[in-house]
């Protein structure tokens, strides 16, 4: 019984281990899973990324990125500039070991006792990060040679890489 009781555990330890990554794609609706954007002027986007729930929060910045490289060779440009980066419902979490106190007491068949508990928590998988529900980038596409500066980014290498560090 006891051997069933922590198989069964172990399973679900893995399973919630093995949580895929949201898919890259579209959104069906302004606030569905996946990419969007919104034109603010002729040459300025908000681009975002929803998750069904909280995600790798890097994950969800590099798929608004990669939206965005797409979205300015989409429009005949080489590069784009981000202004602005969110992240929404953003946490942090960690996987180191926790402990906690629990005290309890009770009565049964004129009988009354009570109990204090110590557990520490080990939890498997996982490293310190950040989770969040979606990324939204403010950006604009460039005009000329691409400037040396860390909020420019050349579209096509975008696309290239994050697609190549995505793909399994």
């Amino acid at each position: 019984m006891i051997r069933s009781f922590i198989f069964a555990a172990a399973c679900a330890v893995l399973a919630a281990c093995a949580t895929a990554p949201p898919p890259y794609a579209a959104a069906a609706s302004p606030t569905g899973v996946g990419y969007s954007e919104t034109q603010i002027e002729n040459n300025r986007y908000f681009v975002t990324y929803r998750a069904g729930g909280s995600a790798d929060a890097a994950l969800l910045q590099d798929y608004a990125l990669l939206r965005a490289a797409e979205l300015t060779l989409q429009n005949g440009r080489e590069w784009f500039w981000v202004d602005r980066r969110t992240l929404d419902d953003q946490n942090t979490y960690r996987s180191g070991p926790s402990f906690g106190v629990g005290i309890g007491a009770g009565s049964w068949g004129g009988r009354s006792g009570g109990s204090v508990g110590v557990g520490m928590n080990f939890p498997l998988g996982g490293a310190q990060g950040q989770r969040a529900r979606a990324a939204t980038l403010e950006i604009r596409f460039g005009e000329g040679p691409k400037p040396g500066d860390a909020n420019a980014y050349d579209a096509r290498a975008i696309s290239q890489n994050i697609r190549a560090r995505l793909t399994p």
